[in-house]
């Protein structure tokens, strides 16, 4: 089986005679360029307004400098630091040939002093020494972050829609609760189809014996409309995506998202969420699956001292979040699985591990039982599956 790249160093041999290399540090209003330009002993630092063509002008400019210095230039590499700009200018210069990187934030290392300088220039500094490590296949220096598409991007964008805007609608559930509190009234449910019925007949009273004052009543409304705005759109999210899972071919992610929904209890939602964030990656064996998860612990070993700091929560929280949901919910559902009756085991009696700790332990052990089912078809132990549609 071929060995995986985690980007963790270059798989390229490189060579600094013939290999101009580029790192920009990005802000909203410039971009600070610097380059290791070979047969030039500066190492010239330029900055630009954020226009990749002015980028790729100076690029094309410091490779006819190397030529004039006798150094033919065979290839060209740039890396940025991931950040609000995403991916789309690496795809930019990849589609035009230049080699293109976006290295992880959290991997490289920054001096531990309480009051560091940092500037646009230093960070520019440290970003190409970080990347000249990388790229002569050093490991500890940084990570990369893998490149996805503009068609992988976007399948993500409906999962993280509504989960936005389920977190938009327990917020107006919950200011509407709270103001309903402070009034002495309780039992109000702002989510049910007859709570607008129920506010525009008035028929609420507060615990001082008085109607609802005018100015609650038009915030109420007010909520309500928005409530009813962000139930369309969810439901809206949920039927187009059930729709164009229903048109898609039975491969790729659209064969893993509806393998996944076959597990009983596993909906669409949580299969697609599953599959775009994580299980769609080529990740290298099952220690990199549970550490993009950040479902990893954080030894802190000195000397005589053991101790654990808990997760390390370095991954991704939307996946993190989702899945110790989803080993509650397994619980009840997969009661005869291998994996309930060994979280059931560790946790029952006086001498038993806590559940909220174990749930942890659940949860990583159910990504990789669900990694290896959408990978190599290998059906967990006791786990019921859906009939095939």
């Amino acid at each position: 089986m071929a060995q995986v790249n985690d980007l963790s160093r270059s798989l390229t041999a490189f060579d600094p005679i013939s290999t101009l290399v580029v790192v920009v540090e990005m802000s909203k209003a410039s971009w600070l360029v610097s380059g290791a330009v070979p047969g030039v002993e500066r190492q010239p630092l330029k900055k630009l307004e954020s226009d990749a063509t002015a980028l790729l002008r100076l690029i094309e400019r410091w490779r006819n400098e190397a030529v004039r210095a006798g150094r033919p230039i065979s290839r060209i590499t740039l890396a940025y630091e991931a950040g609000r700009d995403g991916f789309w200018l690496a795809r930019w210069h990849i589609a035009r040939g230049i080699e293109a990187h976006v290295i992880h934030s959290a991997s490289v290392a920054v001096s531990r002093e309480r009051k560091r300088a940092k500037t646009d220039r230093l960070d520019a500094a440290m970003l190409m020494r970080v990347f000249l490590g990388w790229l002569r296949g050093e490991r500890g220096h940084c990570g990369m972050v893998a490149i996805p598409t503009m068609e992988e991007e976007d399948a993500r964008r409906p999962s993280r829609e509504r989960e936005s805007l389920v977190d938009e609608r327990s917020r107006i559930t919950n200011r509407m609760k709270s103001a309903l509190a402070r009034l002495g009234i309780r039992g109000f449910k702002p989510h049910l189809r007859k709570a607008p019925e129920r506010l525009a007949s008035l028929r609420m009273r507060t615990a001082e014996g008085t109607g609802l004052p005018a100015n609650t009543i038009e915030e109420f409304r007010r909520d309500m409309a928005r409530l009813k705005l962000v139930r369309e759109q969810i439901s809206s999210i949920e039927k187009t995506r059930a729709e164009r899972l229903e048109r898609a071919p039975d491969t790729g992610p659209h064969a893993m998202v509806r393998l996944l929904a076959r597990v009983i209890g596993i909906g669409i939602e949580t299969a697609d969420m599953l599959v775009r964030e994580i299980l769609s990656r080529n990740l290298r064996d099952r220690r990199a699956v549970a550490r993009y998860a950040g479902l990893t612990g954080s030894p802190d070993e000195s000397g005589l001292k053991r101790r654990e700091k808990g997760l390390a929560k370095a991954g991704n929280a939307r996946v993190r979040r989702g899945l110790i949901q989803l080993a509650w919910r397994f619980l009840m559902f997969q009661k005869d699985s291998a994996l309930a009756q060994w979280y059931r085991t560790r946790t029952e009696g006086p001498s038993g591990a806590r559940k909220t700790t174990m749930i942890v332990a659940l949860a990583r052990k159910l990504l990789i039982a669900l990694w290896r089912l959408v990978t190599t078809g290998e059906v967990p132990d006791g786990v019921e599956l859906r009939p095939a549609a």
